[in-house]
């Protein structure tokens, strides 16, 4: 069974909006655990505006499952995994304004960055998989960093599900069939939802992690609403 892994990114943007400590992320962290959730993961960004790095320091308190921190290897990023050593370290290549990730790594143009980075990581026991699109090239070239998985990026196959899902899941089923060739274990996450999630788990060989953070977040408002507005309104009556 691939294992869920929940992005708590959303739950801190909440938070930071308001002030205070509501929602409380370690709380969050804790209860999605407690329903079932397999790992936690946060993508803390230089200008933490939504996970900050004391929330990554607080956060192996309560993560009791598998805990994920993405993220531009850095140097105070870097510091900051090697300090925590999480269960695993997901390379992400964004820009230090990108409003959320967009692209994989060029993995021949950074081969000798990603080896380096990735044998540090690895050296200090904390499992190493990195963001790349489904492109074939770019999955021989991660097989060269030594990095335990890859992270396919799903954000092409979620904007092109609803009109043919046969053709937005093929150059993803193409990879992860290169990479188990390769040794290489697969992650995917970006744009997954409870629309997409099933037919893509369905057809990707030997998927063992999804993260999922925004559309859970807005599913589970959404699903919420329901239960909580009647709560109100039973208070409200009394």
């Amino acid at each position: 069974m691939t294992k869920l892994s929940v992005n708590i990114n959303k739950v801190a943007t909440l938070r930071n909006s308001r002030g205070g400590n509501a929602p409380n992320l370690l709380k969050v962290a804790t209860d999605l655990q407690s329903y079932g959730a397999q790992g936690i993961t946060v993508h803390p960004r230089p200008d933490q505006r939504h996970i900050r790095f004391t929330d990554a320091y607080a956060l192996p308190k309560v993560v009791t499952s598998e805990y994920n921190i993405e993220g531009n290897p850095i140097p105070e990023f870097i510091k900051m995994v090697l300090d925590i050593r999480p269960t695993q370290v997901t390379l992400v290549p964004d820009a230090i304004d990108a409003l959320t990730s967009n692209a994989g790594w060029d993995t021949h143009k950074n081969l000798e960055f990603l080896k380096k980075v990735i044998f540090d990581f690895k050296a200090a026991g904390i499992r190493t998989s990195i963001f790349v699109d489904p492109d074939i090239k770019m999955i021989e070239g991660a097989a060269a960093t030594g990095t335990d998985r890859i992270e396919l990026y799903t954000e092409e196959y979620a904007s092109s599900y609803a009109s043919s899902p046969e053709d937005a899941i093929k150059p993803y089923i193409e990879s992860a069939i290169r990479a188990n060739e390769l040794g290489i274990d697969i992650n995917a996450g970006h744009d997954l939802s409870l629309d997409n999630i099933q037919y893509f788990a369905k057809h990707i060989p030997q998927l063992l992690e999804v993260s999922i953070g925004h559309a859970l977040v807005c599913e589970s408002l959404y699903l919420g609403f329901e239960n909580v507005i009647p709560m109100y309104l039973q208070r409200l009556s009394q």
